[in-house]
């Protein structure tokens, strides 16, 4: 579909461009087609010796201007080039974990594994045989998409890129998860938020549990009709950088209906270690249509 909408503004502009001069590309066109930010960001904050390799943990900043995902281009390893030399690193682990994030945050890991045995998992680089050398660069094929979640067209805005990280600079000091502010990108707690069919989401309660973070949630429906309104599990990312919650589409989590004049509320929990704080809430709500989620990151850094 999205083929075909390019194609038809494309013949647009040409069937103009024989009239004129110089053409004005629809919005559309220029929305679709030209990026938002320089991509993906990463800089490395250790360089040591492990097991006869060479690990390079690295912290991830979007800079798209919008929100966004990113991993590692599959099948493709790293490349480690110094003194001349270039050599292949095999292990790369280095993704959001399938989490979109906002535009000026970072990070240097997530939640990975399975739901049985969830594990952290760090973001980073190991090259077999390689040792610290004066100049070193490495370079990180990857891929990454931008804007609201389509659940129906799962890639759209996919874009690739190379993150280029020189290893003489080891970045110390870094402040999670917020690396540059965006204006508006930042919401407060208690933001009442229009989903889908008008219905209004609000966060009305936040506690500490022995295993992390409960919220809780109430939607509002102003309509004829009876609407669910889904945010999946929403994950966190707190001041250590590591966004907490096991990914999954939006959709899988259950949510109650909302009557139509009525109400809902329910509760999600997320994970998190007890001594971590300063977090934000990586919220997907969908809104516009069905499966396409608007995100917004809420400050609850007090929790």
């Amino acid at each position: 579909m999205r083929n075909k909408l390019s194609l038809l503004l494309f013949l647009i502009c040409a069937l103009f461009s024989l009239a004129c001069n110089y053409i004005v590309l629809p919005e559309c066109w220029e929305e679709a087609s030209k990026p938002k930010g320089s991509g993906w960001s990463a800089v490395a904050t250790e360089v040591g010796e492990v097991e006869g390799a060479l690990r390079i943990a690295l912290t991830l900043r979007n800079d798209t201007g919008d929100w966004s995902a990113m991993q590692a281009e599959a099948g493709k390893p790293a490349t480690l080039s110094a003194g001349g030399k270039t050599i292949n690193c095999e292990t790369v682990q280095v993704s959001s974990g399938g989490h979109r994030l906002a535009p000026g945050f970072q990070m240097r890991g997530f939640i990975g594994g399975t739901k049985a045995e969830p594990k952290v998992q760090l973001v980073y680089v190991e090259c077999k045989g390689a040792t610290p050398t004066p100049g070193a660069q490495l370079a990180i094929n990857y891929v990454y998409f931008t804007g609201q979640y389509n659940y129906y067209e799962p890639e759209a805005n996919k874009a690739t890129g190379v993150l280029k990280v020189n290893l003489d600079e080891i970045a110390t000091g870094l402040t999670y998860p917020v690396g540059t502010t965006l204006p508006d990108i930042i919401k407060k707690p208690d933001v009442e938020i229009t989903a889908l069919n008008k219905v209004t989401l609000t966060l009305t309660n936040i506690e500490r549990t022995e295993k992390g973070l409960r919220f809780a949630w109430k939607t509002s429906n102003p309509g004829e009709y009876p609407t669910y309104v889904h945010i999946g599990n929403p994950p966190v990312i707190g001041a250590d950088g590591i966004i907490y919650g096991l990914y999954e589409t939006p959709d899988l989590a259950s949510v109650p209906i909302t009557p139509a004049g009525g109400v809902a509320e329910w509760t999600t929990e997320t994970t998190v270690p007890a001594d971590v704080r300063g977090h934000y809430i990586l919220l997907s709500v969908e809104s516009g249509k069905q499966r396409l989620y608007a995100n917004y990151a809420i400050d609850i850094s007090e929790y």
